[in-house]
């Protein structure tokens, strides 16, 4: 993947290193080009001065063939524009922008841009949403043993019933999250495009989960 991060505080910069760690090129922007100091030397993607909102620096940045935009400046306007440039105009369909306002994060959220407001941002969150890699443990029982994970379920899953998938999976779907708001289903709740599946399994189910989920996937595909 191609990755163009808006950027380069401590939390762009780990972010760089990480997805180049991963094997992915990255590009990274900021109006200030003391920041790029903060990259390790053997850094190998791009450094771009500017404005992440700039359509003539996102396009040098290699927008139109990333793979996903993520903005991170210290500026939430200057994030959520940046963030709809690059999916209104260049079409890139992942994209995460970080919001300091919490009640900001969850009109934007509404618009149907992932926003992720400090008070619980990690660099591990950011990834999550990514770099989607099946089930990956949100949080924790005391004892390791019982974990709530978002479920990479595929948009093969829109427009099936949760039962489905539970019976599929042989899992619990703990909530689901639907244009920024948490919604408790029944079995009988449709999934639609764009839900984000909880699940509540037992940390040595997650394995089998996953490899259930893949091989509809790979069925259907």
């Amino acid at each position: 993947m191609h990755i163009v991060i808006m950027g380069c505080g401590r939390v762009g910069s780990t972010l760089a290193h990480i997805l180049e760690d991963k094997g992915h090129s990255v590009a990274i922007i900021d109006q200030n080009p003391e920041a790029f100091r903060r990259l390790r030397s053997g850094f190998r993607g791009r450094r771009i001065t500017g404005f992440g909102f700039d359509r003539e620096v996102i396009a040098e940045a290699g927008i139109e063939r990333a793979s996903a935009f993520v903005a991170v400046s210290s500026g939430d306007n200057s994030n959520i524009i940046s963030a709809r440039v690059a999916r209104e105009t260049f079409g890139v369909d992942n994209v995460v922008a970080r919001i300091y306002d919490p009640r900001r994060a969850e009109v934007y959220q509404r618009l149907g841009i992932p926003t992720v407001a400090t008070v619980r941002w990690t660099a591990d969150q950011i990834l999550r949403r990514l770099l989607p890699e099946g089930a990956e443990p949100l949080w924790r029982d005391p004892t390791g043993a019982v974990v709530l994970a978002e479920l990479d379920s595929g948009g093969l899953w829109v427009g099936e019933k949760v039962g489905a998938l539970e019976e599929h999976a042989g899992t619990r779907v703990a909530f689901l999250s639907r244009m920024g708001e948490a919604l408790v289903p029944d079995r009988d709740t449709v999934i639609q495009d764009g839900d984000i599946v909880h699940i509540m399994a037992g940390a040595d189910d997650l394995e089998r989960v996953n490899a259930a989920v893949a091989a509809r996937n790979g069925e259907e595909s």
